[in-house]
């Protein structure tokens, strides 16, 4: 479900393709419902693998996150620190680990390219951008931990499947049309990088 609240732009889990569709790059969104941790060496086990993901996120949110768990008392845990991992370590995974999981929304740090681009258009998925920086603040977004899963993995890849609320500010960076923001930001960058250097040569062209 997709809904605007307070001039904020809200997706609650489970997420259909029909929620996705006017959302577009550039746009900032905030996530309520579900949300897993989901970094390398799970996406391995499901990729290379061939094992199923014991969390069903399908038409819900992964975050490529490391996170910094405090144990509670049975069984519980505590959200202290969740900071945004680099997605591109993740690039040549998530084609197949969408296409295999049905995931919606895909959320981490800085761009992917081409195999997530094909995978956000052909499944109707969008990778999203969490600031980097915001670790703890992101964990005052975490209402709570509900299960942790592949724990024999170590903290920072367990899958600890999460429910947030309004977590977030979450930018898109690809859409559901494969549109990539940061590749066409560089191409827009370039252009005006290459007219300032012609701009600057003309006016030290007197140095010798």
């Amino acid at each position: 479900m997709v809904e605007r609240i307070n001039g904020k732009t809200i997706l609650t889990t489970p997420v259909s393709a029909e929620d996705l569709e006017g959302i577009k790059i550039g746009d900032i969104i905030y996530l309520n419902g579900s949300m897993t941790t989901c970094r390398d060496v799970a996406h391995r086990r499901v990729v290379e693998e061939g094992r199923e993901i014991p969390v069903d996120v399908r038409n819900n949110a992964i975050f490529h996150a490391g996170p910094i768990i405090r144990p509670l008392e049975n069984d519980k845990f505590e959200m202290v620190s969740v900071g945004p991992t680099t997605s591109m370590r993740m690039e040549k995974f998530e084609y197949e680990f969408v296409k295999e999981t049905g995931v919606r929304v895909i959320i981490g740090k800085g761009g992917m390219k081409e195999n997530t681009e094909r995978a956000c258009k052909e499944f109707k998925a969008i990778h999203c951008v969490f600031p980097a920086g915001n670790a703890v603040v992101a964990a005052t977004e975490v209402e709570e931990i509900v299960r942790a899963e592949w724990r024999d993995l170590g903290m920072p890849e367990t899958l600890w499947n999460c429910r947030v609320k309004e977590f977030g500010p979450l930018i898109v960076s690809i859409d559901t049309e494969g549109n990539n923001w940061f590749e066409q930001q560089k191409v827009e960058f370039n252009k005006r990088k290459d007219a300032a250097t012609e701009e600057i040569c003309k006016q030290v062209g007197f140095i010798k």
